[in-house]
């Protein structure tokens, strides 16, 4: 994604060498920075955020005859995009559910987001990735707006074996929720993965309707799931859902195909949640915990 960005630095940056570095230098490098971010569809508040991080870190800097301005370029976009990607608050999936499970009760995960945004797929990579570890998840089907969203959950059910609690197409939404639930308690299943429809964040009746589950279920996570391919659009997404009910992290799909990274930086920023996990392919296991330095190593890589 920022190649882009390190060239436009390195040819700003070399025409300074061998002296200080003033104002209206930076101003210069700056400027070409500010629009090769805006063009990787990086939000404008983000985007200010890496500039100023760049500026501080090149205010004053000597540059010497034989002192390489990639790296120099390197060295600051790398520490401004680490900035940014590391969001204060951190959630540890895990130990949420550790915590209930110590209580004798499952860990509770609504999951919101659009139609088409690799929600209800995510929410089957996950249950096979905590599989994986050793709980016991049970799905969801709290999609009622459409029978489709029921009947794609039933399918990732099947195939890795899991139970799935459902009504019929138009029921209450939130009694599905707590059907899972209390199905949850009684069985001594660890964890209870809520699918809700995907709702468009100017929806006011879904939206209503996921605030409703959210209040009578409480969930010990909400995340929200966006496609990385979508950019700023995923960046509102984000927003307008943290709004409206909350959210405690973000998982990102598509991130195999996406060439530009503006999402994974933006979300991040703009909602002050961490990114949780990043989905890379289509596969039950394409699933990765997210880490700064995953991103960071493949922007940065020569």
């Amino acid at each position: 994604m920022l190649e882009k960005l390190r060239q436009k630095l390195k040819r700003a940056i070399k025409r300074v060498t061998r002296r200080e570095l003033r104002p209206e230098d930076i101003e210069d490098i700056v400027w070409e920075l500010q629009v090769g971010l805006l063009e990787s569809d990086v939000a404008v508040p983000v985007a200010d955020k890496i500039i100023e991080r760049v500026k501080s870190e090149l205010s004053g800097r000597k540059l010497g005859l034989k002192e390489d301005p990639k790296k120099l370029a390197d060295e600051a976009l790398r520490e401004a995009v680490r900035e940014v990607l590391s969001a204060e608050r951190k959630v540890d999936l895990l130990r949420v559910i550790e915590a209930k499970r110590a209580k004798g009760e499952p860990a509770v995960l609504v999951f919101v987001g659009i139609n088409g945004g690799g929600k209800t797929t995510t929410i089957a990579k996950l249950a096979k990735y905590l599989m994986d570890r050793g709980y016991k998840p049970v799905l969801a089907a709290a999609d009622t707006f459409r029978a489709a969203g029921i009947e794609q959950l039933e399918i990732h059910a099947q195939r890795l074996g899991l139970g799935v609690i459902k009504q019929r197409r138009g029921a209450d939404a939130a009694a599905v929720a707590y059907d899972a639930v209390m199905h949850a308690k009684a069985r001594g299943l660890d964890v209870v993965l809520v699918d809700t429809a995907g709702r468009m964040q100017t929806d006011v009746n879904l939206m209503d309707e996921m605030r409703k589950i959210v209040r009578v279920v409480k969930p010990d996570l909400t995340i929200f799931v966006g496609d990385a391919l979508t950019g700023n659009d995923a960046v509102e997404q984000a927003s307008t859902f943290d709004k409206a009910v909350g959210i405690d992290g973000s998982i990102l799909c598509k991130m195999d195909a996406d060439a530009r990274g503006g999402a994974a930086l933006s979300i991040t920023y703009v909602t002050g949640k961490p990114i949780l996990f990043l989905g890379t392919g289509q596969g039950y296991d394409d699933l990765v915990e997210f880490d700064p330095e995953i991103i960071l190593n493949a922007l940065f890589a020569d």
